[in-house]
């Protein structure tokens, strides 16, 4: 089935709140489950809140604005804008920035869906 392009403005996105904690961070989903069968893709505000997670997929984040840092054990990986990483699937890490906004795409998107597979008893 054929779909047009869907073009996203960064001023209309739909940003929630992300993680806990002090400062601030979130996320407005772009592309989901529901839009795609094989990748996703967000943007992403980050200032002066850290929010830890381990990443289920392969990940690429591309600095836009600000100073986006990711820690994975010690190791910081600090991003300015232009600046792209790519995170392997199982990665244990750290979200930060300082007044960061970034794009993340992830693959697959149905993470979620593939680990209840997973854990089903055969």
């Amino acid at each position: 089935m054929y779909r047009e392009p869907t073009v996203f403005r960064k001023a209309s996105a739909a940003f929630g709140a992300y993680g806990e904690g002090p400062g601030e961070a979130s996320i407005a989903r772009l592309v989901g489950p529901q839009d795609s069968s094989t990748m996703g893709a967000y943007l992403a505000r980050f200032d002066g809140r850290s929010v830890p997670w381990t990443v289920r997929y392969d990940e690429v984040i591309v600095c836009i604005e600000g100073d986006f840092h990711l820690r994975v054990g010690e190791r910081l990986h600090a991003l300015r804008p232009g600046d792209v990483i790519w995170i392997p699937k199982n990665t244990e890490l750290v979200y930060d920035g300082v007044e960061s906004l970034v794009f993340i795409a992830i693959a697959p998107v149905d993470w979620r869906i593939r680990l209840q597979r997973e854990a089903e008893p055969l």
